[in-house]
């Protein structure tokens, strides 16, 4: 059974700082793709950053303040989460595009979730 597990979420000041981790388990043949997304309260679900087609990209609201990164021999991906701001609050969710064996298609997972509180 394949499980993704956010971590490193918490409460903080604005300007403080987290570090986010996704850390896949189970049976799995391949991961492409990883993702960062956040939902706040009554708001969608918004990209946040990712390692899309090989090539890292982030949202506008986070340029220059967010860093992601991948363990490719763990499938473990990273978000260095730097002057964060009360905007930044929601709980953050780790996706990633995946096969679990040879003989099967990608597709995509989802894990729980870490909350990331922010206070002015």
């Amino acid at each position: 059974q394949v499980q993704l597990v956010e971590s490193g979420g918490g409460s903080v000041q604005a300007g403080g700082s987290l570090r986010l981790s996704c850390v896949p388990s189970g049976s799995i043949f391949t991961i492409d793709q990883m993702a960062w997304y956040r939902q706040a309260p009554g708001k969608q679900r918004e990209f946040v950053a990712g390692i899309i087609n090989g090539r890292t990209n982030y949202a506008d609201s986070v340029k220059d303040r967010f860093t992601i990164d991948r363990h490719n021999a763990k499938n473990t991906m990273y978000m260095q989460m730097n002057s964060l701001k009360p905007e930044d609050t929601g709980v953050y969710y780790c996706n990633a595009n995946l096969a679990v064996s040879v003989l099967s298609g990608m597709k995509s997972y989802w894990g729980q979730g870490t909350q990331v509180s922010v206070s002015s």
